[in-house]
């Protein structure tokens, strides 16, 4: 690994017969029984596997700072048991169709209005719901939809098995010079580019530190980089399940980017610093909803 970047590649839990076992229970079941045996699965997990209470901790530690012991324990269930809810959510939208869930865009109006701009969007969301089925309702913006994610094709839980090639079109941070050609490609036509803010993939993953629920954290820049050499505005977007139907994408800030401001990463603090008190002000109203199973806080912080 190259020094200073941060290995992102955590291969989900669940094995093929199980994610088949699952996917025929909702056919025959639907999501009620599905969301039960999930519960317990969650619950087997967070009693056995030492592994799954390693990944919650770090989250939990600077989310609920003191809770130790039971209520720590309580706190892994509860984040375990939203996760394992909404992979039988992502699905259930898969197996039963697309009406199976209600989606809406809030902000929906003001989006439109940045995209009329006629320099393209940057939207900058995060692990956190299931925003697979949150960018859903990104249709509703009516342009071409790019997003900077890693594709593992043998990873029988990754959600871009589904979404893949049909619903947007996936950059790979991979690709050359980390896929920025096609991001600025993306908004130069004018269309619509998604990136996690919460995660730095590929060439393109450079980082700032930037302060999150009470210790530095390494966010990456590249979003508002892009936004300032193009003039796209940059939307801090993040899903949510309201009801049992429903989905939503919350336009949580707008964040302007500055033209001209460089390769210097301290230059992209202020706006990485926005997008991270947009996201702890989401985590407020949603604490289990935050799906970066990584210790962010022990990875290598950059510039501040």
């Amino acid at each position: 690994m190259e020094p200073g970047r941060i290995e992102w590649r955590i291969r989900g839990i669940g094995t093929r017969w199980q994610l088949g076992f699952f996917h025929g229970l909702i056919r025959l079941a639907g999501r009620s029984v599905a969301y039960a045996l999930a519960d317990l699965v969650s619950l087997y997990y967070t009693l056995t596997r030492p592994s799954i209470r390693h990944r919650c901790r770090p989250y939990l530690a600077h989310r609920f700072p003191g809770r130790t012991g039971l209520r720590r324990l309580v706190d892994t269930f509860r984040l375990s048991r939203t996760f394992a809810r909404l992979m039988v959510d992502q699905a259930a939208q898969r197996i039963l169709g697309r009406g199976e869930f209600i989606t809406h865009l809030r902000g929906r109006a003001d989006l439109a209005a940045l995209l009329a701009e006629g320099r393209g969007l940057v939207i900058v969301t995060a692990h956190v719901g299931a925003w697979q089925l949150g960018m859903a309702n990104l249709a509703h913006l009516d342009r071409p939809i790019s997003v900077l994610a890693r594709f593992d094709a043998g990873d029988a839980s990754s959600p871009f098995q589904a979404f893949a090639g049909r619903d947007f079109r996936i950059i790979d941070p991979e690709a050359f010079l980390g896929g920025v050609p096609d991001m600025l490609g993306a908004l130069q036509r004018g269309e619509v580019l998604c990136l996690m803010g919460d995660r730095a993939w590929g060439a393109s993953g450079g980082t700032v530190a930037v302060d999150f629920l009470g210790g530095p954290v390494p966010l990456p820049f590249t979003a508002y980089k892009l936004a300032s050499a193009t003039g796209a505005p940059v939307a801090v977007l993040f899903p949510f399940k309201p009801g049992p139907d429903q989905y939503e994408m919350q336009l949580a800030a707008v964040v302007r980017v500055p033209p001209g401001l460089g390769r210097a990463p301290e230059a992209y603090l202020p706006y990485a610093a926005a997008y991270a008190q947009a996201l702890a002000g989401f985590l407020d109203a949603y604490p289990y909803h935050f799906f970066n199973f990584f210790d962010l806080w022990a990875g290598e912080t950059g510039p501040r």
